[in-house]
């Protein structure tokens, strides 16, 4: 072996030489044919339209399943399918015939407590006589009252004196009144208090006589109109009434049909707004706020984006498998009759917009070792750069801090090689 290194090493020495050469020349050329295919942007300032995207599906304003309240046979359908009702609008209602003996009596019960809530709120005869019958009382209790105030001093006390006196025709009794000041003596004054206790017990009596019919009068009509409410709503379980203003969006009953207690008869809709919920995850919803502008497309309309208004978040949020979410209601501000219940929207809410900070392609950020990272194209060589990111949209983030510098070449296809030991994936995965 000694023998055949010293009479070949010159060929040995060339073969070296020429196998270093081509490894040299194999990695020049893979790392030209690498430069070549990377894509690249340039780290520069701009303008950022941040935006939380979530799903949903429309719904109305409000919504209600009608359904019978009582069996019997229907008699009348007062709508179809897209007609407007107002609120408290009879839809439908039952044959009077095939109703349970409770609802017709209803209608007997309603007669009556109707006149007698009108005989009450007509007839006010006996409160006028007794509002006199007061005021009279009052009159001679005040009366009393005087009379006896005026004994508590000197008074003027009169006298019948009797006097013989001489005429021409002979001698004749005459009779004088003589007044004098004085006191009053005490048959006087236990007479005057008799008449003012009297007088009081009456005013009392009176008194009491109108409050009775003024609050008996207040109970007897709010009795009435307890009957008449009743009647009411007894009578309207053989009727389907509307709740709210709406469109009829679903309707089942025909004249002539048999139903029973609970089976549905209508649908209503309030299509005057439509609205869309979805779920905002616990990271994102405190960049949420109500009045925000939101942009929503549908897989049913093709090439149509329409216009929504964020009008709810929610104060608590729902754990579903584990993950924390928030419900947010939007509302669609420009909606159209394409846009209909029940369709799922693709909704973009905008939380924020920036203006005049450095941009950062999301297709050159990837993770590497538990760290944002980006790779700069440096003398034709890729360097992995650390980064901090701000906000995102779509396309974009804003670059927050790290080793990033504006116009910096970033790799956007940066091999696999390059993500280190550990190995790495594209930002977002």
């Amino acid at each position: 072996m000694g023998k055949f290194l010293k009479k070949n090493w010159a060929w040995l020495l060339l073969l070296s030489a020429v196998v270093v050469g081509g490894i040299f020349w194999f990695n020049r050329s893979r790392n030209a044919a690498a430069q070549n295919t990377f894509q690249t942007a340039v780290i520069e300032r701009g303008k950022l339209t941040a935006t939380i995207g979530a799903t949903g599906t429309v719904r109305a304003r409000q919504s209600a399943i009608l359904v019978w309240q009582t069996a019997g046979t229907v008699d009348t359908v007062n709508v179809k399918v897209g007609d407007n009702v107002p609120a408290g609008f009879v839809m439908a209602y039952l044959s009077k015939s095939s109703l349970p003996q409770s609802i017709i009596l209803a209608e007997a019960d309603l007669v009556s407590a109707q006149k007698t809530l009108d005989d009450l709120l007509n007839s006010d005869t006996a409160r006028a006589q007794a509002a006199i019958a007061l005021r009279d009382a009052q009159a001679a209790y005040d009366r009393a009252r005087k009379k006896r105030e005026g004994l508590n001093g000197l008074i003027d006390i009169q006298e019948i004196v009797t006097k013989t006196k001489n005429t021409p025709f002979g001698k004749i009794e005459v009779r004088e009144v003589k007044t004098y000041k004085g006191y009053a003596d005490a048959t006087t004054i236990a007479k005057a208090d008799e008449e003012l206790a009297l007088a009081k017990a009456k005013l009392d009596d009176a008194q009491r006589t109108y409050d009775r019919l003024i609050s008996g009068n207040v109970v007897e009509i709010t009795a009435a109109q307890a009957r008449i409410d009743a009647a009411k709503a007894t009578l309207n379980l053989a009727r389907v009434i509307a709740p709210f203003n709406g469109i009829v969006t679903e309707a089942y009953p025909l004249p002539g049909d048999l139903v029973n207690a609970g089976m549905a008869a209508f649908r209503l809709d309030d299509l005057s707004s439509l609205l869309v919920d979805v779920s905002v995850s616990e990271v994102d919803i405190n960049s949420v706020e109500v009045g925000q502008p939101v942009k929503l497309t549908f897989d049913a309309i093709l090439g149509r984006e329409y216009n929504g208004v964020v009008v709810e978040v929610a104060k608590t949020g729902t754990v579903t498998a584990g993950v924390v979410s928030f419900k947010v209601t939007v509302e669609l501000t420009d909606a159209d009759a394409l846009v209909k219940p029940g369709m799922t929207a693709a909704v973009n809410i905008t939380v924020k917009e920036l203006d005049d900070v450095l941009l950062v392609p999301n297709r050159a950020v990837r993770l590497s070792e538990g760290e944002r990272v980006v790779y700069v194209l440096e003398n034709g060589q890729p360097v992995k750069k650390i980064i901090r990111l701000g906000l995102s949209s779509d396309t974009m983030s804003v670059l927050a801090g790290g080793e990033l510098q504006e116009s910096d070449l970033v790799i956007l296809n940066p091999p696999t090689e390059f993500f280190g030991p550990r190995g790495g994936g594209p930002f977002g995965n």
